[in-house]
């Protein structure tokens, strides 16, 4: 183990899981990378305290529900770690608001776990901190970004990680939801036992494929129903900030 790697700050229990990773020669290529990308002034979301905030906001006995995305938001202070979340008082982006408006819908029905006719998300509450709270694991397939520049992190090996993320989740875990919208997130989803887990798949809720199936395909509440015939409690999907 080397000394890049002993000093990584991630939640304990993921770190106890992950720590290794950081010595493969795949991870100390991306921290190369990284440093080079920040020598040459680029810019870089989220900042480096917030790299990981998927992961320490979800402890990995904590994670109930897995939401993954692509890569973070390369706009000036979007992005903080957890996907398709933004800070709180900026402006959603497309796809967080066509979610919202399926929760608004999915979730008004009083008869279905964790639904409210009375709540509704709002405009400026784009945060999902709260959702993180609850063991909703917000992970995104890539954790960097460079400013205004969307993928550019992409195939520098944090693919790699990511996917040792799910495979850990998958074989260590039973009874999670995973919600796979779109093509990528469900490639990178497939190796999750749909026999032992809830597997959700819909179109990418961005507004180029929401009206293709992302719209009516009800996964908050059918999340919901899945955690509470397992004993579990259901999501307040309008817990956001």
């Amino acid at each position: 183990m080397d000394a890049a790697a002993d000093r990584v700050v991630l939640e304990e229990s993921w770190k106890r899981l992950l720590l290794d990773e950081f010595d493969k020669p795949y991870m100390r290529n991306l921290r190369e990378f990284l440093v080079k990308e920040k020598r040459a002034r680029k810019t870089i979301y989220p900042r480096g305290s917030e790299i990981f905030a998927a992961l320490d906001a979800a402890p990995f006995d904590g994670v109930r529900v897995v939401i993954i995305g692509q890569d973070p938001y390369h706009g000036p202070n979007q992005a903080h770690g957890l996907c398709f979340s933004v800070m709180s008082g900026v402006a959603e982006p497309p796809s967080l608001v066509n979610i919202f408006a399926e929760i608004n819908t999915d979730m008004a029905d009083s008869s279905v776990p964790g639904g409210n006719p009375r709540s509704r998300l709002q405009p400026g509450a784009g945060c999902l901190r709260g959702w993180a709270a609850q063991g909703v694991l917000l992970l995104n397939a890539v954790l960097t970004v460079e400013r205004g520049r969307a993928g550019s992190h992409q195939d520098k090996g944090w693919e790699v990680f990511t996917d040792r993320i799910v495979a850990l989740l998958n074989a260590q875990r039973d009874g999670l939801v995973f919600l796979l919208w779109g093509g990528y997130a469900q490639k990178k989803g497939a190796i999750v036992d749909a026999d032992r887990h809830c597997v959700l798949k819909a179109p990418h809720p961005s507004p180029l494929s929401a009206h293709r199936g992302f719209f009516g395909c009800r996964h908050f509440s059918a999340a919901n129903r899945y955690l509470v015939a397992n004993g579990g409690e259901p999501v307040d999907w309008f817990a956001v900030e």
